[in-house]
């Protein structure tokens, strides 16, 4: 008997991953338990495509790549699209509030890059802003600076969506 079947070819798929993702903090949390103390971990994940889509989620676990996994699946469920104007920048200056944390955020000239901290500065720089000033007020807790950074940027307007949501030509607008 002959075996007439050809070589099988294997061919390589390129896995082009549609967000980058950067680990804000990575917590331990314990429970405390009859026989002692219960370690977990507690991880927080932003993702973005640096197009103006972002988001972020939290995930736990009893090993720290666990968490993470959960956290990147709880942050594609929770993605919002950034305004973006001039393909670096927001297009007015605001203020997030959550919990006893603020961030204000205000618009850069281009080349000025994202002037922000720790937790401000992922969801910024994935977001796909490049020039922007940020200022933390209140409570630095990564979780608050995240949380008060998105609802800044949920609240963002474009002069397109004003022009639309007051039914005047964005020549009137501008004045």
């Amino acid at each position: 008997m002959e075996n007439n079947k050809q070589p099988r070819t294997f061919v390589r798929r390129e896995v082009v991953k549609e967000f980058e993702e950067r680990v804000v903090t990575i917590n331990r949390v314990t429970k405390v338990v009859k026989g002692g103390r219960r370690f977990r971990f507690s991880a927080l994940v932003v993702i973005g495509d640096k197009k103006g889509r972002v988001g972020f989620g939290t995930g736990k676990a009893n090993e720290v790549p666990d968490a993470i996994k959960k956290a990147i699946e709880d942050a594609k469920r929770n993605l919002i699209v950034v305004p973006i104007v001039n393909n670096t920048t927001l297009p007015h200056a605001i203020t997030g509030n959550f919990g006893a944390g603020s961030v204000f955020l205000r618009p850069a000239a281009e080349g000025t890059g994202v002037i922000a901290g720790g937790a401000v500065r992922a969801v910024l720089e994935l977001a796909g802003v490049s020039d922007v000033l940020s200022k933390n007020l209140g409570s630095r807790t990564p979780i608050n600076m995240v949380r008060a950074t998105f609802a800044a940027l949920t609240q963002l307007k474009t002069i397109k969506s004003v022009a639309k949501l007051r039914e005047k030509k964005i020549a009137e607008i501008r004045g």
